[in-house]
Protein backbone atom coordinates (compact mmCIF):
# COMPACT_ATOMS: atom_id res chain seq x y z
CA UNK A 1 0.00 0.00 0.00
CA UNK A 2 1.16 3.42 -0.95
CA UNK A 3 1.92 5.84 1.99
CA UNK A 4 -1.17 8.06 1.99
CA UNK A 5 0.40 11.11 3.13
CA UNK A 6 2.99 11.63 0.37
CA UNK A 7 0.14 11.44 -2.22
CA UNK A 8 -0.83 14.49 -3.91
CA UNK A 9 -3.75 15.96 -3.72
CA UNK A 10 -5.43 16.43 -6.81
CA UNK A 11 -8.20 19.83 -7.28
CA UNK A 12 -10.11 19.34 -10.50
CA UNK A 13 -11.36 22.45 -10.98
CA UNK A 14 -13.92 21.49 -13.98
CA UNK A 15 -14.99 18.69 -12.10
CA UNK A 16 -15.82 20.37 -8.86
CA UNK A 17 -14.09 17.39 -7.24
CA UNK A 18 -10.43 16.36 -4.99
CA UNK A 19 -8.72 13.47 -5.78
CA UNK A 20 -6.65 10.94 -4.87
CA UNK A 21 -4.62 8.25 -6.58
CA UNK A 22 -4.09 5.32 -4.75
CA UNK A 23 -2.53 2.01 -6.64
CA UNK A 24 -4.19 3.16 -9.59
CA UNK A 25 -7.67 3.87 -8.23
CA UNK A 26 -9.48 6.88 -7.68
CA UNK A 27 -10.91 8.16 -4.68
CA UNK A 28 -12.95 11.85 -4.70
CA UNK A 29 -14.89 14.40 -2.55
CA UNK A 30 -16.96 16.25 -4.58
CA UNK A 31 -17.46 19.97 -3.85
CA UNK A 32 -19.39 23.43 -4.89
CA UNK A 33 -17.84 26.32 -4.27
CA UNK A 34 -19.71 29.41 -3.02
CA UNK A 35 -18.05 32.30 -2.36
CA UNK A 36 -16.02 31.25 0.93
CA UNK A 37 -18.15 28.86 1.42
CA UNK A 38 -16.77 25.36 0.24
CA UNK A 39 -20.20 22.33 0.08
CA UNK A 40 -18.88 19.05 0.61
CA UNK A 41 -21.30 17.24 -0.99
CA UNK A 42 -20.72 13.75 -1.78
CA UNK A 43 -17.53 11.39 -1.35
CA UNK A 44 -16.35 8.03 -3.04
CA UNK A 45 -13.49 5.69 -1.98
CA UNK A 46 -13.14 2.34 -4.63
CA UNK A 47 -14.21 -1.17 -2.95
CA UNK A 48 -11.00 -2.31 -3.34
CA UNK A 49 -9.43 0.74 -1.37
CA UNK A 50 -12.23 0.34 1.53
CA UNK A 51 -11.06 0.21 5.36
CA UNK A 52 -7.57 1.27 4.20
CA UNK A 53 -7.76 5.07 5.66
CA UNK A 54 -7.66 6.18 2.16
CA UNK A 55 -11.45 7.92 2.45
CA UNK A 56 -9.79 9.57 6.03
CA UNK A 57 -6.25 10.72 4.47
CA UNK A 58 -8.40 12.40 1.36
CA UNK A 59 -11.38 14.21 3.89
CA UNK A 60 -7.89 15.34 5.66
CA UNK A 61 -6.13 16.85 2.98
CA UNK A 62 -9.26 18.33 1.98
CA UNK A 63 -9.66 19.97 4.98
CA UNK A 64 -5.94 21.17 4.85
CA UNK A 65 -6.57 22.61 1.80
CA UNK A 66 -9.43 24.25 3.00
CA UNK A 67 -7.71 25.97 6.04
CA UNK A 68 -4.84 26.98 3.49
CA UNK A 69 -7.03 28.44 0.83
CA UNK A 70 -8.88 30.69 3.89
CA UNK A 71 -12.44 28.91 2.99
CA UNK A 72 -15.24 27.57 5.14
CA UNK A 73 -16.46 24.27 5.08
CA UNK A 74 -19.96 23.19 4.86
CA UNK A 75 -20.46 19.08 5.39
CA UNK A 76 -23.17 17.82 3.70
CA UNK A 77 -21.42 14.01 2.94
CA UNK A 78 -22.09 11.90 5.43
CA UNK A 79 -18.80 10.75 5.86
CA UNK A 80 -17.38 14.06 5.86
CA UNK A 81 -19.56 14.81 8.86
CA UNK A 82 -18.62 11.72 10.62
CA UNK A 83 -14.96 12.53 10.11
CA UNK A 84 -15.59 15.56 11.56
CA UNK A 85 -17.18 14.00 14.66
CA UNK A 86 -14.08 11.74 15.47
CA UNK A 87 -11.77 14.70 14.75
CA UNK A 88 -13.34 17.39 16.42
CA UNK A 89 -10.21 20.00 16.22
CA UNK A 90 -11.05 20.70 12.20
CA UNK A 91 -14.28 22.27 13.53
CA UNK A 92 -12.40 25.45 13.36
CA UNK A 93 -12.44 25.69 9.54
CA UNK A 94 -16.83 24.70 9.59
CA UNK A 95 -19.00 27.81 8.64
CA UNK A 96 -20.32 29.54 11.80
CA UNK A 97 -23.58 28.17 13.04
CA UNK A 98 -23.29 24.61 11.02
CA UNK A 99 -23.82 22.07 13.33
CA UNK A 100 -21.55 18.88 13.00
Amino acid sequence: MTDLKSLPLINDKSSRQFELEVDGRMAKVEYELNGTKMFLTHSNVPKALAGTGVGAALVEKVFAYIEENNLKLVPMCSFVTAHLRKHPEWKRIVEKGVEV
